[in-house]
C-alpha cells in the first residue's frame, strides 16, 4: 500500500449507519469494523477527526416536528451525537486507539469542551478526536458541523460515509435511470439540489475549498481507501 493521499481528514458518519440493519440504537458489529478501519488510518500516520450524527437515537426536527419547539428538539439531537461519540470512543480504546471526545456543549464530566487548538494538538499527537453535539447551535445539521470542524482543524478532505455509494443524478432507489457521478462540482450539487449534504454544508465546503469524498459505509474499509486516495464513490470539489 502506498502513501496516504491526505495527512488529516474529517470523517463524517451518520448515526443511522452505526445502527446497521437495526435502524435504531447501536450495532456493535458495524461499529467494530468502523473502528478497525480508523485504526488502519491512524497506523498509517493519517490524522483523523470524526463527526457522528445522532439519527439512530433522535433526528431533531424530523422526530420532534410539529410536537416540539425546534431548538429543544435539536438539543436532544445533540445529546444523541454525544452518546454515539462515547460508544465509539470506548470501542476505540479497547483496540488501543488513543482517542478524545470533545463536545460543542460543555459536559465536562464525560468529555472535553471543544477547543480548536486543543483538538489540533491531539491530532498532531496521533489521537483520534470525536466531535460531539454538532455545532452546539440549533438549526444546523451535523453535516454542517462536519464541514465547520474540517475547516477549523485544517483537514485536507472530508470523508462522507453514507448508506449510498456516491452521488447520483436522482435517487437510485426510485429512479432506475439515475447516474452515479465519479466527480462533481459544488456548484452543480447546489444547482441540481442533489442530496449530498444540506445546502449550508455544501456552501461552506465550497467557500473553504475542502474536497468531499462520498462513499458507502457498508464496507468500512472504504474509509481507508478514501484516505489513501483510491477512486471510490464520488468526489465533490471545485
Amino acid at each position: 500500500m502506498g502513501d496516504p493521499a491526505y495527512k488529516r481528514v474529517l470523517l463524517k458518519i451518520s448515526g443511522e449507519a452505526l445502527a446497521g440493519d437495526r435502524k435504531t440504537g447501536l450495532d456493535f458489529a458495524v461499529m467494530d469494523k468502523v473502528c478497525d478501519a480508523v485504526k488502519k488510518c491512524v497506523d498509517m500516520g493519517i490524522q483523523v477527526g470524526i463527526v457522528v450524527g445522532g439519527g439512530n437515537f433522535w433526528r431533531g426536527v424530523k422526530d420532534g416536528g410539529g410536537r416540539m419547539e425546534r431548538t429543544r428538539a435539536d438539543h436532544m439531537g445533540m445529546l444523541a451525537t454525544a452518546m454515539n461519540c462515547l460508544a465509539l470512543a470506548d470501542l476505540m480504546e479497547q483496540k488501543g486507539i488513543d482517542v478524545r471526545v470533545q463536545t460543542a456543549i460543555e459536559m465536562k464530566e464525560m468529555a472535553e469542551p471543544y477547543i480548536r487548538l486543543k483538538a489540533m494538538s491531539h491530532l498532531n499527537k496521533g489521537r483520534v478526536v470525536l466531535f460531539g453535539c454538532g455545532t452546539g447551535s440549533p438549526y444546523f445539521s451535523t453535516d454542517t458541523a462536519a464541514v465547520l470542524r474540517a475547516a477549523e482543524i485544517e483537514a485536507d478532505a472530508i470523508l462522507l460515509a453514507k448508506n449510498i455509494d456516491g452521488v447520483y443524478s436522482a435517487d437510485p432507489k426510485r429512479d432506475p435511470l439515475a447516474v452515479k457521478f465519479d466527480a462533481i462540482s459544488y456548484d452543480e450539487v447546489l444547482s441540481r439540489h442533489l442530496s449530498v449534504m444540506d445546502s449550508t454544508a455544501t456552501s461552506l465546503s465550497m467557500d473553504n475549498n475542502i474536497p468531499v469524498i462520498v462513499f458507502a459505509l457498508k464496507d468500512p474499509d472504504n474509509i481507508v481507501r478514501a484516505a489513501m486516495g483510491e477512486k471510490i464513490g464520488t468526489t465533490v470539489r471545485k
